[in-house]
């Protein structure tokens, strides 16, 4: 039986490069996105293999588009098997707590948050129905799951809720086979991270170039964490560069 899989984010970096390597691994893929075109140019990369992908435009932040993404999975392929929520933002690194703007603040809490929530709904009503039921969900939790970087406040505070999301789901998704793990990621080499090549504000005030890791090791990550059977599950999983200065930040 092929398996299914739905990538948030699907368009770029780490999102695009775990579509692609699923896409590689056999998978048919759903690369769901706000900007279509970015998608199709994503999908073309893979080649031959692009015949088992779809593209689906999604705001992963409002309830229909989220809910248009999962009808179009059961209308292609009828299953759904993983699902990684990937889709995130940020807000600008040089803006302090105090001075975020209330939309600021929501925008990131749609997409990084609400957005993993709606998706997890609509996989728990594929998943839990389907037969052979059950299926995995990986969340996107970061580095910053575990601890900020400087005026980070609406960001951190999404990852760190997305580790309650991963716990919550997971004992919620026991009773239908579900597995639901989480990647804490740590620069990988995306457009998202070259400014770490230039040098980004430490907890102590200063500025320090921050190595990065290849993308595709976080894709084969994904790839190894969705070709577990359901019977075992990586519930959290670190990944990141080694010389990164995150043990003992701050």
């Amino acid at each position: 039986m092929d398996q299914v899989a739905v990538i948030t984010g699907a368009g770029t970096g780490i999102g695009k490069a775990s579509a692609l390597a699923l896409l590689a691994a056999g998978w048919q893929v759903v690369f769901a996105g706000r900007r279509g075109d970015v998608l199709q140019k994503a999908i073309a990369e893979a080649g031959a293999a692009a015949s088992r992908a779809l593209a689906v435009p999604t705001d992963v932040g409002q309830a229909e588009s989220v809910r248009k993404l999962f009808a179009a999975v059961r209308e292609r392929f009828g299953r759904l098997d993983l699902l990684f929520n990937n889709a995130g933002m940020g807000t600008p690194g040089n803006i302090n707590l105090e001075d975020l703007s209330l939309e600021q603040w929501q925008a990131v809490l749609g997409a990084n948050l609400t957005g993993a929530f709606l998706c997890t709904q609509e996989a728990f009503r594929i998943m839990k129905q389907q037969s052979p039921g059950g299926g995995r969900i990986i969340n996107n939790g970061s580095i910053s799951a575990h601890a900020p970087r400087p005026n980070s406040a609406p960001y951190t505070a999404t990852k760190h809720a997305i580790t309650g999301l991963t716990k919550a789901s997971q004992l919620d998704g026991r009773k239908y086979g579900i597995a639901v793990g989480q990647i804490d990621i740590g620069n990988a080499a995306t457009a998202m991270t070259e400014r770490m090549a230039m040098g980004v504000p430490q907890a102590d005030g200063s500025l320090k170039v921050e190595p990065r890791m290849d993308v595709q090791h976080v894709a084969q990550a994904i790839v190894y964490m969705a070709g577990l059977p359901l019977a075992s599950n990586v519930l959290f999983m670190t990944l990141k560069a080694t010389q990164m200065p995150f043990e003992g930040r701050g």
